[in-house]
């Protein structure tokens, strides 16, 4: 096992204070070791989500929006309209370069695409980083510290379940697979 070299946290306690986990997933969380440990019990017991929303708390949040993007682009077809496109495309632009100008643009299309597909959640995961989430001209209010995670995680979780809404633990474990290997520092581009 490697260590999760990116996830910003020593123990899954610190990441579980800022969200909840599924009443099956608590017998299997070991909150005083590092978070891998209980990573890798949720995602034996198939506890995906749960293990999903955990990584997505430790992981930075260009390495965690970027892992939503992944999985939104692994959904995409030549069905998909424009505006999902355009909102993966700028969710996707501000992980490579994070700006105000970016993260407008994500939290527009985000808004645009009504939070209903993977790349509309990765788009607001983006515009859930920084910034204000008032409209312009209102006054700043700052996005709490890990809410960008909980979209990142929607995001995830719904891409694994649109792929495969019979069964989609195939594509959770792809995604987790992609998710660890960004948190232990490559760029989540996994061969399957």
């Amino acid at each position: 096992m490697t260590d999760l070299i990116k996830v910003q946290a020593l123990t899954a306690a610190e990441l579980l204070e800022n969200f909840d986990v599924s009443e099956e997933a608590e017998e299997h969380l070991v909150p005083d070791t590092a978070p891998e440990v209980s990573i890798n019990h949720l995602m034996e017991a198939g506890l995906y989500p749960d293990a999903i929303k955990l990584l997505a708390h430790g992981l930075p949040k260009r390495e965690a929006v970027w892992w939503a993007c992944l999985a939104a682009r692994d959904i995409q077809n030549p069905q998909t309209d424009e505006d999902n496109i355009n909102a993966l495309i700028a969710a996707e632009s501000w992980t490579k370069k994070p700006s105000e100008e970016g993260r407008l643009r994500c939290k527009m299309l985000g808004e645009k695409t009504k939070h209903q597909t993977p790349a509309s959640w990765a788009a607001t995961a983006a515009s859930w980083c920084h910034g204000s989430l008032a409209a312009e001209g209102e006054p700043a209010i700052e996005p709490p510290q890990h809410l960008y995670a909980h979209a990142v995680a929607g995001s995830i979780t719904l891409a694994a379940v649109l792929y495969d809404p019979v069964d989609p633990s195939e594509r959770f474990i792809r995604y987790m697979k992609q998710g660890l290997d960004l948190a232990r520092g490559g760029n989540g581009r996994i061969e399957e």
